[in-house]
C-alpha cells in the first residue's frame, strides 16, 4: 500500500515496520511478513475509504519471533479514537455486530 511517497510508512508516526530483535534461524520470516502486509494493505485501503489518512492511521505488517505475520495498526490517539468510534457505531450493546 502505498502513501505519501517513498518513505510513506515513516511519515509522521516513526513507525519502522518489521520489529527489530533476535532472528530464530529456519523460521520463515518473509512469508509471514508477506501474508501480514496483504492484510495490512486491505485494511489500508479500507481506512483510505473510510476518510483516514495514512499519515495518521494505518496498518504495519510485522512479524513475531516465532515467523508469523503480525498486522498492527497504528496512529494518533485522534485518528485511533475517530476508528473506535465507527467501530462501535458497528457493534449492539451485547457485543454483537449490527
Amino acid at each position: 500500500m502505498t502513501g505519501a511517497g517513498e518513505d510513506w510508512l515513516r511519515d509522521g508516526l516513526g513507525v519502522d515496520g518489521m520489529d527489530s530483535g533476535l532472528w530464530v534461524a529456519g523460521n520463515d520470516y518473509v512469508q509471514g511478513w508477506r501474508e501480514a502486509r496483504e492484510v495490512a494493505d486491505r485494511l489500508n485501503r479500507a481506512f483510505l475509504g473510510a476518510g483516514f489518512e495514512l499519515s495518521g492511521l494505518r496498518a504495519v505488517a510485522s512479524t513475531d519471533e516465532e515467523g508469523r505475520g503480525v498486522v498492527r495498526v497504528v496512529g494518533w490517539p485522534g485518528a485511533a479514537n475517530r476508528l473506535g468510534g465507527l467501530l462501535e457505531a458497528l457493534v449492539d450493546g451485547d457485543g454483537g455486530a449490527r
